[in-house]
């Protein structure tokens, strides 16, 4: 059975071992090559599933094909960037070796040399054409520059052969003409501006866009008459150019459109959407008036006036965060209080000594309770690092399993958990989960966050990287999440980590049958061709047969992981001790999730064989839904006592 399972595995991913395959590997497969047209500078991105990292395996892009009527086999070494994206450097010499400027036709593949096994691995193959180049001559078909436009709108740009950017130079439009504000009779000259060109869309040499800048006509109305040039200035002096393209627009006043989300809490964006903003430059600056009421929650409605002033994104977005510092944040305490502001918004734009007040909009937005948002980054050390216990082939279960722990941990606190960065907030946590504990400590995590946050003050604490000031206090300056350290509980835990006091033989149980350094067999696709749940509970573990042990298995380890996470968090949070001094809770008491590290043992931590679940104890919970205020009701379990 598990023969006809990887001969199956190896027909869509390929591998040449008859040995069960490097878990890592599995799944292996190429979806997509881009650009079309390589010239020197140019990075190849490929897309595709289940790559590594150097350290577990050598991968490159292989060519089988015609080019220039000649028949290449080419194998380009390629870079890791995560396990969906690899890229290839191409320079001229790669392009001279293909015979110059040519168009190759035939199929394109993923081999990687696996550290693991020393098996060469092999994606399916794409049928693809490309087309190398020496030069690129841009020719637009079309600019967009007409009709009614706000400073720094993007202009789309059709055509074909713009540059990406990076190595390979950059294209740019040449804008040049007269502008006539409105009111006045006469049209003032425009030297030449040269903007640069993006891709509208990723790796595309045909769609690009540049922004109307305020360095063309400044930022009051009027009619703007000209031409449009593109320009290629590549990273080997090669200059080209298109032919000059006719174009006129009506340019109008800035204005807001729309504000986004409803409410916000401090550290949180908010989306201005509108036209004509500027700024990202010297001389250039928009301000966001606001004038209407404002109701503090539990109080009447006062008439408010106020100025703030946002992050420019682009000429139809600016983004505020709400801050302590500015005339918003002193007004109000935005840690405890709340309300409602009501009335106008309205856009003030400055460039180069010149000021236009735009058009004012209404607007209606809330300011919400604090919310801490934490962002956990799974690093690649801390997935490859999975190979340790058998389970590289689990990765994602057990991320299921670590973030239903912490939501048991802070059910009832305003604390939201995001695996990927977030984007409409400015401040928030960063922690990192990687391999090995870069202190050489052999600590499960550690929060290297400067001095103890009480009250929780600062939102943005970052467990994971080196902390130059905690270095400088003499205390350990790498923070996160280390995997490797959990084989401490291991009563064999091998050159992976030293045993600790606690080490226990039941995770041993849990885990052995897996560990390949124990002759266990790690887990692979075959394993999870049937359902594979993610438990909520241990009764069943260590599990009676192979199925059942594997969800055991990532039961533990995603305790084992989010407690962890749930006790570095609460640090970086003020605890323990609320506004006192020291950071773990005095003595030791059963499931006290904020005890010190030698008083939890394996047992508890896993929540295996009747072991109740550890939990923030009460005065501990009181203090975290002080400080992040939840719509929520409380945990109603019952936790122990903080003394």
């Amino acid at each position: 059975m598990r023969t006809w399972v990887f001969i199956l595995a190896a027909a869509v991913g390929g591998c040449a071992s008859s040995t069960a395959p490097d878990p890592g590997l599995e799944g292996l497969s190429i979806e997509k090559v881009a650009p079309g047209t390589i010239i020197p500078g140019t990075k190849i991105v490929v897309k595709g599933a289940s790559f590594v990292d150097e350290q577990w395996g050598a991968a490159s892009l292989r060519l089988v094909g015609k080019a220039g009527g000649a028949n290449v086999d080419l194998t380009w070494p390629a870079k890791f960037v995560d396990f969906s994206t690899l890229t290839v450097a191409v320079d001229g010499s790669k392009i001279d070796g293909l015979g110059g400027d040519v168009d190759f036709a035939g199929d394109v593949f993923v081999e990687i040399v696996a550290t693991s096994d020393g098996e060469t691995y092999t994606t399916g193959k794409l049928t693809q054409n490309l087309s190398f180049r020496k030069k690129l001559t841009p020719t637009p078909t079309g600019v967009a520059l007409a009709g009614v436009i706000f400073v720094n709108d993007e202009i789309e740009v059709d055509g074909d052969g713009f540059l990406l950017g990076g190595d390979e130079g950059t294209t740019y439009a040449q804008v040049a003409g007269c502008f006539q504000p409105d009111g006045t009779s006469s049209c003032a000259p425009i030297a030449p501006q040269q903007i640069p060109l993006q891709p509208r869309e990723e790796l595309s040499r045909q769609h690009a866009a540049f922004p109307f800048a305020p360095a063309i006509a400044g930022i009051k109305p009027g009619q703007f008459t000209g031409t449009v040039q593109i320009i290629n200035k590549q990273a080997t002096n090669t200059t080209t150019m298109s032919e000059q393209i006719n174009v006129s627009a009506s340019m109008v006043t800035s204005q807001v459109f729309s504000a986004d989300p409803p409410a916000a809490s401090l550290g949180q964006y908010v989306f201005v959407h509108g036209g004509g903003f500027v700024g990202g430059e010297t001389g250039a600056l928009t301000e966001l008036e606001l004038a209407g009421t404002f109701n503090k929650t539990g109080m009447n409605p006062a008439p408010v006036t106020m100025y703030l002033i946002p992050e420019f994104v682009d000429g139809r977005l600016v983004r505020y965060v709400l801050n302590t510092d500015d005339e918003l944040g002193t007004s109000l305490d935005l840690r405890t209080e709340t309300g409602l502001f009501t009335g106008q918004i309205t856009p003030i734009v400055h460039y180069n000594g010149q000021t236009v007040r735009g058009v004012s909009s209404q607007a209606t937005f809330s300011i919400a309770p604090v919310k801490q948002v934490v962002h956990l980054e799974f690093q690649t050390s801390y997935v490859e690092g999975l190979r340790d216990f058998g389970l590289r082939a689990v990765d994602q279960k057990i991320r299921e399993r670590i973030l239903a722990e912490l939501a048991r941990i802070y059910k009832g606190v305003n604390i939201e958990f995001r695996t990927a960065a977030p984007t409409d907030f400015a401040l928030y946590e960063y922690v990192t989960l990687v391999g090995i504990d870069p202190n050489n400590m052999g600590l499960f995590g550690y929060d290297n966050s400067p001095g103890k946050d009480n009250g929780n003050v600062r939102l943005y604490d970052k467990l994971g990287g080196v902390n130059a000031v905690t270095q400088q206090d003499g205390y350990p300056g790498f923070g996160g999440v280390f995997l490797r350290s959990l084989m401490g509980f291991s009563k064999h835990p091998g050159s992976f980590a030293k045993a600790v006091p606690g080490a226990d033989p039941v995770f041993d149980k849990i885990f052995d049958p897996f560990r390949p350094d124990q002759d266990g067999t790690p887990v692979t696709s075959a394993d999870l061709a049937g359902s594979v749940a993610v438990l909520t509970d241990g009764n069943s573990c260590p599990g009676s047969d192979r199925k059942s042990r594997i969800e055991c298995a990532i039961f533990v380890l995603g305790n084992l992981v989010g407690g962890t996470l749930g006790h570095e968090i609460g640090h970086s949070l003020g605890l323990a001790n609320p506004y006192a001094d020291g950071f773990h809770d005095a003595g030791d008491a059963p499931a006290r999730l904020m005890d010190a590290g030698g008083d939890r043992p394996f047992m508890e931590r896993a929540a295996l064989m009747g072991q109740a679940p550890a939990v923030f104890c009460d005065d501990e919970y009181a203090y975290l839904r002080q400080i992040l205020p939840s719509t929520d009701p409380a945990n109603t379990v019952t936790r122990p006592s903080c003394f």
